[in-house]
């Protein structure tokens, strides 16, 4: 029964931090990555960022931003947001609903606070750019 109610599994799915050049300045953007064989539609993410202030063991939460998408095609790529590098030091989550067939998928993405730094970053070749990639 509790098996029934967390729904199917997500696969084939990512959300991918990117470091860009723009200007000569480096900007960061979320990004969703759909490898599966069929259409996400009615796309659904809630971006949060959460953790701990070191000095003060104070908790912190930013904002809850939410975002849609109407279809991502077959090995498509659809940008999410910017997100700036102040809060690499917070776990950032991105939480993913949508729908193939009428049946609907969700999945939670969690960067871990400090593992989006250019260190743990590669070459995404759907995107062409480095960063770092949840699945």
């Amino acid at each position: 029964m509790k098996e029934e109610l967390m729904g199917p599994k997500v696969e084939n799915v990512s959300v991918a931090i990117t470091e860009e050049l723009i200007e000569n300045e480096k900007s960061y953007y979320a990004y969703l990555i759909n490898l599966r064989d069929d259409i996400m539609e009615g796309i659904i993410i809630s971006s949060t960022g959460y953790g701990e202030n070191t000095q003060t063991g104070e908790t912190i939460k930013t904002s809850t931003l939410r975002h849609c998408i109407e279809v991502l095609l077959p090995n498509e790529v659809a940008k999410i947001e910017p997100i700036m590098p102040e809060i690499f030091g917070l776990s950032n989550e991105y939480w993913v609903s949508f729908w193939v067939d009428g049946v609907m998928y969700d999945k939670r993405f969690v960067f871990p606070a400090e593992s989006i730094s250019s260190k743990n970053m590669s070459v995404i070749s759907l995107l062409g750019k480095k960063g770092v990639v949840i699945e």
